[in-house]
């Protein structure tokens, strides 16, 4: 970090917030449910666990990263006589376009707690960005969904927008050039997967994870509901160990719990440490 970024002392002004799993469809189940039924439409079995292994990624990197498991590209090479190509990965993306949005208003809940934690964010002065790697036409339904919530940000940015997706940080990067917020160091990050906390360090922000909501527990509410105590202290610890594992300055159950990190990052920067430990 430049002698400029370690010297920052000011608060926070931004937060960047991804979308499914960490402010809306708790679970992450539409991106989910989506590439299991894209590719078993062409006989290929990958299993809920798989389809989330590249979640976070531009929807058609995360269709290529599918095809390179192993068995998948087996099955496909089986199935289809050769091995899978790249106009056959485009041919997929075309036609998960139309799948994914036609399930996107079936998960369109708000996660518990995260339009009074925007609210709480606001009032603390931060702006609201949204990231998400859906398209922009997906972005769209998610956004309506959200704003009828009463949930809405200063800005959104979606994978199409920028020359590459998560992990790399030029979404985030975008929204802060959109919103005019500088130096890195004055910007958060927050998202339910593994390439949300590598693209939040990539942008030299605060990155914290949500280790619950979305992704990484894999589980619909009702289904964590419906976890025993014992149950949900080991996917929590796992979740939170691997989070960390990938870099996290913090990792919390859900968004609703982003005030208190952003009040400690607030106490750490007012005392010049970059990147302090948060929790």
């Amino acid at each position: 970090m430049s002698e400029r970024l370690n010297g920052y002392r000011g608060g926070l002004k931004l937060a960047v917030l991804d979308l499914a799993g960490t402010v809306i469809d708790y679970g992450s189940s539409a991106p989910a449910g989506a590439f299991v039924e894209l590719f078993a439409r062409r006989g290929i079995s990958v299993s809920d666990a798989e389809a989330r292994g590249p979640m976070g990624m531009h929807k058609r990197d995360h269709i290529a990263a599918l095809c390179a498991l192993p068995h998948v590209a087996a099955q496909w090479r089986e199935k289809h006589g050769a091995a899978v190509s790249d106009a056959d990965i485009d041919r997929m993306y075309a036609d998960f376009i139309p799948l994914q949005m036609s399930v996107l208003p079936k998960y369109a809940d708000l996660i518990p707690g995260s339009a009074a934690a925007v609210a709480t964010l606001r009032e603390m002065g931060l702006k609201i960005a949204f990231t998400t790697g859906y398209n922009c036409e997906m972005l769209d339904i998610v956004l309506a969904a959200a704003a009828e919530q009463g949930l809405q940000a200063d800005t959104a940015v979606c994978g199409t927008d920028v020359p590459a997706g998560r992990p790399a940080p030029w979404m985030a990067l975008e929204c802060a050039a959109r919103l005019n917020v500088y130096p890195p160091a004055a910007c958060i990050k927050f998202g339910d997967t593994l390439v949300d906390i590598e693209a939040g360090l990539n942008a030299g922000m605060w990155s914290v994870g949500t280790a619950l909501s979305g992704n990484m527990a894999g589980l619909a509410l009702e289904e964590w509901n419906g976890l025993t105590e014992d149950e949900q202290a080991r996917l929590r610890s796992e979740a939170h160990a691997a989070m960390k594992t990938a870099g996290a300055h913090a990792v919390v159950d859900s968004v609703a719990d982003a005030p208190r990190i952003v009040a400690r990052v607030n106490e750490l920067l007012a005392a010049g440490a970059w990147p302090g430990v948060i929790d």
